[in-house]
């Protein structure tokens, strides 16, 4: 995103912070402390290209706060990238973790680059360096990175490597969503999707619509957004729309999911092959039973939420709705699944390929699928039930559930 659309999504992450403490009873000082991250590294990386110049690549990382644990986050290489983005999306991961309740902060990282536009070995090469920048600060028991956006297993694999060079021992704990081969775990690349399905499925049995039949409409079909559109249509809903950046395609029938997963390519484009589309903004607008944001930030606006005609929204994206919107949508009876929320399934899983590296001992697919369906739906009948007791939409509910035990771990520590 642009820094401004950055420092925007930061403010409006910092005055629902403020929200959920003061309706929480916490005093100005806490409100300070965690409305901003405890720290942030900036660091700049020499990357020989294959020409044989170099080039200087600028990264971030971020820690929100450490009180509850060991911070938790991805790591991604974007053009857009940002010290403020990556200062909002490790507040948002310490609340992923506070409402899944995880042993975990917030962390987040990036490196502006164009990974598009580099062949493996610079990809490597940049890996490895931005490693090598963060080393002091990271580990398996201080910050533990993951993919993130464009970045993948194989990069995942590299910064392993690198670090356990560092570090002169074989650390698969400092790293997540790993190969399997290097201690990755059996259902981390789906799990996000794995979550949103199980929020959709929720959310879906508290209006009383059955799954089968359900018209879903996905904007977005990069890795999230195509499982998701997959994992829904074999459970028997409709899936009438998808969309990528050059547009959308509507079916109201449903589309054929097999087919456009077939068609695909690695960045989740497939629209560009049809002649008959429509725009991004038209499909956000379609008349579904629920709606999934699940590409970029601030796509549901002031703007364009009254035309929305979804009665249920479940964000898989991080921020794609204003907070504006947010209040014009409660209020007129559409239930919103935050991102906090319905996209901590990957963090989730995360943690328990750490607890498995830390244990040496590793679970089936489906040992990971149950346990995240048991911690999502915890989760979401925590956020939920305070939705419902204190009157609050169901994103300040979120932020309420995500921020009291790392408020409550700053407080029995004695830091305010």
């Amino acid at each position: 995103m642009s820094d401004k659309m950055a420092m925007d999504v930061l403010h409006s992450t910092q005055v629902v912070i403020e929200q959920a403490l003061q309706r929480l009873g916490y005093q100005q000082d806490m409100i300070e402390l965690l409305k901003e991250p405890i720290r942030v590294l900036t660091v700049r990386i020499p990357v020989r290209m294959d020409d044989g110049a170099t080039r200087i690549f600028t990264g971030y990382r971020s820690q929100h706060n450490d009180a509850v644990g060991p911070t938790k986050g991805g790591v991604r290489f974007h053009p857009m990238v940002s010290e403020n983005e990556v200062k909002a999306l490790s507040i948002w991961m310490s609340l992923k973790c506070g409402i899944a309740d995880l042993p975990y902060g917030g962390g987040k990282g990036g490196v502006i680059c164009d990974p598009r536009t580099m062949s493996f070995r610079e990809l490597e090469r940049l890996s490895r360096g931005y490693v090598r920048a963060v080393s002091q600060i990271v580990g398996p028991n201080k910050d533990i990175p993951a993919p993130d956006v464009m970045t993948n297993s194989q990069i995942m694999a590299w910064m392993m490597d690198e670090y356990s060079r560092i570090r002169e021992f074989d650390s698969p704990g400092f790293i997540t969503g790993k190969p399997i081969v290097l201690g990755g775990s059996k259902g981390r690349e789906t799990a996000t999707a794995r979550g949103v399905v199980i929020m959709i499925e929720e959310a879906l049995r508290l209006r009383g619509i059955p799954v089968k039949g359900a018209r879903i409409a996905i904007q977005g079909f990069g890795n999230a957004g195509s499982y998701l559109a997959k994992f829904m249509h074999e459970a028997g809903s409709c899936v009438v729309g998808i969309s990528d950046v050059h547009g959308a395609l509507y079916n109201k029938d449903g589309l054929d999911i097999e087919y456009l997963l077939d068609r695909r390519d690695s960045f989740g484009n497939v629209t560009n092959l049809f002649k008959q589309t429509m725009t991004n903004e038209e499909l956000l607008e379609l008349d579904c039973d629920v709606l999934v944001p699940a590409a970029i930030e601030n796509q549901i606006t002031g703007e364009n939420a009254s035309r929305i005609q979804a009665s249920i929204i479940v964000e898989a994206a991080n921020g794609p709705t204003t907070l504006e919107a947010t209040r014009m949508l409660s209020d007129k009876g559409v239930l919103l699944i935050p991102d906090v929320l319905a996209s901590a399934g990957g963090v989730i899983v995360s943690y328990f390929e750490w607890v498995q590296n830390n244990q040496g001992y590793y679970w089936s697919e489906q040992e990971v699928d149950d346990k995240l369906r048991l911690m999502m739906i915890r989760g979401f009948e925590h956020v939920y039930d305070i939705h419902r007791t204190r009157g609050v939409d169901m994103r300040l509910a979120a932020y309420m559930a995500g921020i009291r035990k790392l408020a409550e771990a700053v407080r029995f520590r004695g830091w305010v």
